[in-house]
């Protein structure tokens, strides 16, 4: 019987074969990372590897670090396995880990959405052996709207605050969610105010060419009242805090997945919230599964008993496996 291409290990997911870690939680001395969320990308490794379009946030937001890159789709030799990264869809930059060892290949979903957002690089299905995937909505309750219909209820939200000459305010985490929400925004309802974290994160992501529209960085100095019926763009933590109440009148909304469950949004302490999610819904997580014609399935970080029994009752065989990377999407980017 041959050795799987991927262990399981208290530092994370290891490669025997190519002696390395894909998003290790513990420093190690090789690291493939698929994204920039903190869960997945964390300092104290010696050597990182990541698709060229990761590496510019994660070096914004771990620093001076020893960073290797790679086109998606191209492969690098590492020992004795084959790697490349393929997109994910889930913010821009993230990518599926591809890993072949001896004709056998495994993927590592990462975090991921089957559908395109027209920002970040789109999902690409990817034929494996094994599958590695996340599960964070993995319940049929989550059923994703089209972004299109989000994106009129969100506009059409901030227009009647607007008309009142009431501020918007609308939490998304810095890195993903913030910029998905931008892109979708119609400017011509008024002007776009930007926290200074989510601010500082478009300045990476439009120096690498992402199209997002023209905002204003919230700073001590600015006089928000010549701004009036503004969108402002904060993270979650920041709309409970005292940052937040310069905006007097201001509704408050929440774009995320778990908006989809009753309850929720006044536990968020908002006005108002959107069913918007980075990540695949139920349908989703299904239909990327069977694309792969993966024998075997590992599920990771969400649901994971309730969507491993589901699969095994559809004939896979499923493994449940325990890790460190989050699940709570309005944690300010440090989770997916």
């Amino acid at each position: 019987m041959s050795k799987p291409v991927l262990i399981f290990t208290d530092k994370g997911i290891y490669c025997p074969a190519g002696g390395f870690y894909i998003d290790p939680w513990r420093p190690v001395d090789r690291a493939l990372i698929t994204h920039g969320h903190a869960d997945h990308s964390r300092w104290g490794h010696a050597r990182y590897l990541s698709s060229d379009a990761a590496a510019p946030v994660i070096r914004h937001r771990l620093g001076e670090i020893a960073i290797e890159t790679l086109p998606y789709g191209e492969a690098r030799r590492i020992g004795d396995a084959q790697v490349s990264f393929h997109p994910a869809g889930h913010i821009p930059g993230s990518a599926q880990i591809r890993i072949e060892v001896g004709g056998e290949v495994w993927v590592v979903s990462g975090d991921y959405k089957v559908s395109p957002d027209g920002l970040c690089e789109s999902f690409e299905p990817l034929r494996c052996h094994a599958f590695i995937t996340e599960c964070t909505f993995g319940l049929p309750v989550f059923n994703w709207a089209p972004q299109a219909e989000v994106a009129a209820q969100i506009n059409a939200w901030w227009a009647a605050n607007a008309a009142e000459g009431r501020p918007s305010l609308l939490g998304a985490y810095s890195l993903g969610k913030a910029q998905r929400l931008l892109a979708l925004l119609d400017p011509a309802i008024g002007p776009i105010l930007t926290h200074g974290a989510v601010e500082n994160t478009n300045e990476v992501l439009r120096a690498q060419g992402y199209a997002l529209p023209d905002t204003l960085r919230v700073t001590p100095d600015l006089d928000v009242k010549a701004h009036p019926g503004a969108m402002v763009i904060a993270p979650p933590s920041a709309l409970g805090a005292s940052w937040a109440r310069r905006f007097r009148g201001a509704q408050v909304g929440m774009a995320s997945g778990w908006m989809a469950l009753r309850g929720v949004r006044r536990r968020r302490g908002a006005d108002r919230g959107f069913v918007l999610s980075d990540h695949a819904d139920w349908g989703e997580l299904h239909s990327a599964i069977r694309e792969t014609g993966a024998e075997k399935i590992f599920a990771t970080h969400g649901y994971t008993e309730i969507f491993a029994r589901w699969l095994t009752a559809q004939g896979y065989d499923v493994q449940i496996v325990p890790t460190q990377f989050g699940g709570d999407e309005d944690t300010d980017g440090e989770a997916p």
